[in-house]
């Protein structure tokens, strides 16, 4: 049975959107129709270098574009765009100017600011002074250890600037953590708060700090106060200086924009670092700059005048994203701290008194908003709110519904997937089309998505690997210290040589959409039979005694047992008669080799710092195998509960 749409956009609302006046800028040019989405796809993907060049132009791109668009090699590899192109990421997303509202900040109920246009211009500038004075010139690391503040964005847009390599990371990570990433990359300045509010509670870092800078020994840590003067951490830290001090001598001035190539390095990303030491990710400022602007403006629908929030630390990728809808001459709407405090809706509070007009978040989020039994369409003016993301894993069908009966009836909710891998979406929002529960809308401009099999066969309406078989601007440029480029090949190309392999297990619907079933490297494997175990939480989580889940597959037998974990609701036991309940759930809506073997209680599920549970991490102890790298949680000390269940050898 076909099933109905949750949301339709209106006819005035299609005409009027920004991937429409695409659309018919796409048929101006080419001289063809598109009566699609799926047609206009289709171009994308067979004419690239007319849709890249046609996008340059479309979202306004400020630099030299050079003669082509692309250059083709003879692997996906070596494909290059715009190869004779200069830019700066920094000028790109300076894109206004005046007293209208560029940041706008709450950190929980502690901390509100705003700064406008010309007040961000100004402290870049500054800061753009300062580290030239410094010696940072293109190439030049600078890393954050920071709050998602103004600040923080300011740093970011005065080091690329320069064409300085920006990476950042939140103020939770552990020494470890922060060491493991920052130490590869070996940064001339650290810039770092000297602590940071969550859930009500002050949190003061300057004795971590201290032991970071000392092992990192940058050239200066510069030091945001947020929590407080700031002087201790200053004081404290290797070459430690307060950020007042460091721009004292200078005053705002004309800003100057280091054009530079194409792939020059803009950011260095970080993998979870769960199975090892995390990888040093690079991206390239014009991959980045132009797929995301695409993003923001096509299929989001970002542009002047819209008010953007997403739910993000400095640690996740979607925080590198937010920013870019500055070169929309968007307000960025910034968040710090935890969601539900000091109150269960302060976020919703947030997006109604700030007006926002698009609201990112992750699934995590809306389940813990649904469970709570928030009802912000009820008690929340969100009239302005046109666009809802949802992120980090997949949105399940019951998050959908949540989402269109109790937070906003007209809403285009989009569920994305893509990555720090490359800093974008594969699939994401469609907001000319029809919304359907529980399924990505699906791929995006440019991206030749699909999903092979095991024998690299393109598939429909079965489960298999997420793949894109053409190159896209925003692959990484390079792994750091990774000269000849094999980690690079064995991250993406080595399940399907010279098919870029994304890491998920995915399934097309009969509509051209998409349903992502998790990580390829979590999937159960029972009998032969792929499993995704996103497909099993959508069950499971429906029950009000579980407020979370988490499964993997432990080897037993010659074969491997579902096991599944449950993190109970308050005044709730696992009870004979409960586990009877979820294992007849999973049978019946999922099928009898879903069906967990065993179903254990614990206290806590292990997550990372970007709020993502980690199957490979319980599995690794499950199987009592040491779990390589324990920094890249969130909370470590829940994978106790996992070690030597008896339960589990019999």
């Amino acid at each position: 049975m076909t099933k109905k749409p949750l949301w339709k956009p209106s006819a005035s609302r299609v005409e009027g959107h920004p991937m429409t006046r695409f659309m018919h800028a796409a048929s101006a040019a080419t001289g063809r129709p598109f009566e699609d989405y799926a047609a206009l796809h289709r171009w994308s993907t067979t004419e690239r270098q007319a849709f890249w060049s046609l996008l340059w132009d479309h979202v306004g791109i400020v630099g030299e574009k050079g003669e082509t668009a692309l250059h083709e090699g003879e692997t996906m590899r070596q494909d290059r765009f715009f190869p004779g192109a200069r830019l700066n990421f920094a000028e790109n997303l300076l894109a206004r100017t005046g007293s209208d509202d560029a940041l706008v900040f709450r950190g929980e109920d502690r901390v509100s600011r705003r700064w406008s246009w010309d007040e961000l211009r100004a402290t870049v500038s500054r800061l753009q002074q300062a580290f030239r004075a410094e010696g940072i010139v293109a190439g030049d690391r600078v890393a954050a250890m920071m709050p998602n503040l103004p600040e923080t964005v300011a740093v970011m847009l005065a080091a690329t600037s320069l064409g300085a390599v920006f990476s950042s990371c939140s103020p939770d990570f552990g020494e470890r953590g922060v060491l493991d990433r920052f130490g590869q990359i070996e940064p001339k300045l650290l810039i770092a708060c000297d602590g940071y509010f969550y859930a009500s509670k002050e949190v003061d870092i300057a004795d971590k700090l201290a032991a970071i800078s000392a092992k990192l020994a940058p050239e200066k840590t510069i030091v945001v106060p947020y929590l407080g003067d700031g002087a201790k951490a200053a004081a404290g830290a290797h070459n430690g200086v307060l950020l007042a001090d460091f721009l004292a001598a200078y005053a705002p001035a004309e800003l100057v924009f280091e054009r530079l190539p194409f792939d020059h390095p803009l950011y260095i990303m970080f993998s979870s670092g769960t199975t090892g030491v995390p990888k040093c990710i690079v991206h390239g400022a014009g991959g980045t700059l132009l797929q995301q602007r695409k993003e923001h403006l096509l299929h989001c629908g970002n542009e002047e005048g819209s008010r953007v929030f997403y739910f993000t630390t400095c640690g996740w990728m979607m925080w590198n994203w937010l920013v870019a809808a500055l070169g929309g001459g968007s307000t960025l709407l910034l968040y710090d701290g935890s969601p539900f405090h000091p109150h269960k809706t302060i976020v919703f509070d947030y997006i109604a008194e700030e007006r926002a007009t698009f609201f990112g978040t992750s699934a995590k989020y809306i389940d813990s908003a649904r469970k709570f039994g928030l009802k912000p369409l009820e008690s929340h003016d969100l009239a302005s709110v046109r666009t809802i993301t949802s992120t980090g894993s997949p949105l399940s069908p019951e998050g959908f519904a949540y989402v269109y009966s109790d937070v906003k009836a007209d809403v285009h909710l989009a569920s994305i997937s893509g990555g720090t891998d490359i800093l974008a979406c594969f699939v994401l929002g469609i907001p000319t089309q029809p919304v359907y529960e529980g399924e990505i809308q699906g791929p995006g401009l440019g991206m030749a998505v699909d999903v092979f099999d095991a024998d690299a066969r393109p598939v429909r309406g079965e489960k298999g690997d997420l793949v894109c078989t053409k190159a896209f601007p925003s692959m990484p440029i390079a792994f750091w210290n990774d000269p000849g480029g094999e980690r690079y090949t064995a991250a993406y190309f080595e399940t399907f040589p010279g098919v870029w392999a994304h890491g998920d297990f995915a399934e097309w619907t009969e509509r051209g959409g998409m349903i992502i079933h998790g990580r390829s490297d979590a999937t159960l494997n029972p009998q032969g039979v792929r499993i995704g175990t996103a497909e099993i939480y959508n069950i499971v989580e429906q029950f009000e005694e579980v407020t979370e889940a988490i499964c993997i597959g432990q080897a037993w037998d010659g074969d491997v047992r579902v096991v599944l974990f449950v993190r109970l609701a308050p005044g709730h036991d696992l009870t004979d008669d409960l586990v009877k309940r979820i294992k007849d759930a999973v049978r019946t809506g999922a099928s009898p080799r879903h069906v967990p073997a065993k179903v254990l209680a614990v206290k806590d599920i292990p997550r990372t710092k970007s709020g993502k549970i980690t199957e490979l991490a319980v599995r690794e102890v499950v199987e009592g195998r040491p779990v390589k790298n324990k920094e890249a949680l969130a909370n470590p000390e829940a994978l106790a509960e996992f070690e030597g269940r008896s339960e589990l050898s019999s």
